[in-house]
């Protein structure tokens, strides 16, 4: 396998090198060896290592700092067999398909790129690859720098490499997870007069996620779609046993004017009178469109910014008291499905826009 990377090659063409290094989460040692190996020759860059997170500085002496954050990780490959998105990865004309092609191995090649182009940069650069970003938040590589090294992440501004169409996307929802569990009596289906069905205990709390109407919440001047939604179920034992226990896990997306424990009363609100049980949960972030650092990138960058829908890693910046936008390459709707996808344009109109704005 490649020991490292040939950072000065077009982006588009180091997106598909990164492609073809498949990382799904839990498994990012080998796309971060390779990483740590180019960035360890580039002279100008300090580079330190916590787990399968890398962080890569200079060290001018700038009045300001910039920091440029992505994850290695993916979510598991397409199952499909016509699915295209999937690795190694495969040209079709100027199309680049993949895992992780728009989520977000186009931002990570965007930040590889940046290491070999700015070697005297006007600002000072932190560039961070992390591990774990697709799975619960206690996994994260980058929450894992910030316990062991958060001198290292210090910065005027953070871009999170996320797909963003080549918009700024300023703040994010926040992300909760409930399961919700049902209680029934075991009986021989063939006298189910003698058991009680916990599965169908939880009918109405799926009719409820049915028939709940998501917001679109205003936080200063962006409007957050939110969404609650049934995530997964499982109950039952065999075919022949009424059962007597079941779940839902319940996702809620919500506006950053929220704390996760008022996103929580909010749907224990709506879903009165079931046991719910919190499983994961993380705050959103404000957009703070009026700090000058998140200005000056809309400005540079052109367009109005935009509201992120999903949860992203800006949110803990925020936590860090770091002003954070999203800033990548691709469309976000694209990321996770069978046909993901990035256009080579998109790469390399983002590696401009950046360079433009560093320099």
């Amino acid at each position: 396998m490649t020991k490292f990377l040939d950072l000065s090659k077009d982006v588009a063409e180091l997106t598909a090198d990164l492609i073809d290094i498949p990382s799904v989460s839990g498994h990012e040692k080998k796309i971060a060896d390779v990483i740590e190996e180019s960035l360890n020759r580039q002279a100008h860059l300090n580079v330190s290592r916590f787990g399968d997170a890398i962080v890569a500085r200079t060290e001018l002496g700038r009045s300001e700092r910039v920091l440029l954050a992505g994850h290695l990780d993916t979510v598991p490959l397409p199952t499909a067999s016509n699915a295209r998105g999937t690795v190694p990865s495969r040209w079709s004309g100027e199309t680049l398909y993949g895992r992780g092609a728009t989520d977000m191995k186009g931002g990570v090649a965007v930040q590889l790129a940046l290491t070999a182009s700015l070697t005297h940069p006007q600002k000072d650069l932190t560039f961070v690859f992390y591990d774990h970003e697709e799975v619960e938040a206690a996994k994260s590589g980058l929450l894992r720098v910030a316990t062991r090294a958060r001198s290292l992440l210090t910065a005027d501004l953070a871009v999170l490499l996320e797909p963003t169409n080549g918009y700024v996307e300023a703040g994010c929802n926040g992300t909760l997870r409930l399961r919700a569990t049902a209680e029934g009596t075991a009986a021989h289906s063939a006298r189910a007069w003698m058991g009680e069905n916990a599965i169908h205990k939880l009918a109405g709390l799926l009719s409820a996620l049915q028939q709940y109407e998501p917001a679109a919440v205003d936080v200063d001047g962006l409007a957050y779609r939110e969404g609650l939604n049934a995530v997964g179920i499982g109950g039952g034992i065999a075919g022949n046993v009424i059962p007597d226990a079941a779940y839902v896990d319940i996702n809620y997306r919500f506006a950053p004017d929220k704390t996760p424990d008022q996103a929580e009363e909010h749907v224990r609100q709506i879903l009165a009178g079931y046991q719910l049980t919190r499983t994961d949960a993380a705050a959103g972030a404000r957009p703070g469109l009026g700090t000058p650092a998140v200005q000056s990138l809309v400005t540079a960058v052109g367009g109005a910014a935009q509201p992120k829908y999903g949860w992203t890693d800006v949110a803990r910046f925020a936590q860090m008291g770091i002003p954070a936008v999203n800033f990548g390459p691709g469309d976000a709707l694209l990321a996770h499905t069978d046909d993901e996808h990035v256009l080579a344009s998109e790469v390399r109109k983002c590696l401009g826009a950046l360079l433009d704005w560093l320099t």
